[in-house]
């Protein structure tokens, strides 16, 4: 929390405290009203609101060109693989093992043999990595719900949000 916000904060706690210290039988609207006209808390948190509200807008904006940007890389090393896979067949065609050009040197190679697998099912046990269980978080926060007890686990108290509407 931002150092300005932390000191106006506490003076707003200081200064309502002292006033229902001096004023017992103060209403909440004229202390509330009171309150507002004598800090800048409010204003800065507004400020720290709309500070949020652009963070946030930067980061769907970030998020979105990421994905547009991931969407390019793929077609791009799409791309680059089909124009190799044409050089090799080219190259296979005509029977050549390598090409010598003055930026670079291309060579066709064979490489190891892969795995393709036919039939999962059929795969001996010993072929098969072993998958630790998670926790199924819906499942368990329906039956905490329902009343039931489910070991290991609890309902948590409900976290406080912000809820910001801008027009």
């Amino acid at each position: 929390m931002s150092h300005a916000i932390v000191l106006e904060q506490n003076r707003f706690v200081e200064l309502r405290r002292r006033l229902l210290e001096l004023h017992p039988q103060i209403d909440e609207q004229t202390l509330a009203d009171t309150l507002e006209g004598a800090t800048n808390l409010r204003e800065a948190l507004e400020a720290l609101v709309r500070s949020a509200l652009d963070d946030e807008v930067l980061a769907r904006a970030l998020k979105e060109r990421i994905e547009t940007m991931r969407g390019r890389l793929a077609r791009l090393e799409a791309r680059a693989a089909s124009k190799r896979q044409v050089v090799v067949e080219g190259m296979s065609v005509a029977d050549m093992t390598k090409i010598v050009a003055p930026d670079f040197t291309a060579s066709v190679r064979t490489g190891p043999p892969g795995v393709e697998i036919l039939d999962e099912s059929e795969l001996p046990i010993d072929f098969l990595v072993p998958q630790a269980p998670k926790p199924d978080k819906r499942a368990i926060l329906d039956a905490l719900t329902r009343g039931n007890y489910v070991p290991g686990a609890l309902l948590s108290q409900p976290k406080t949000s912000l809820a910001v509407r801008s027009q």
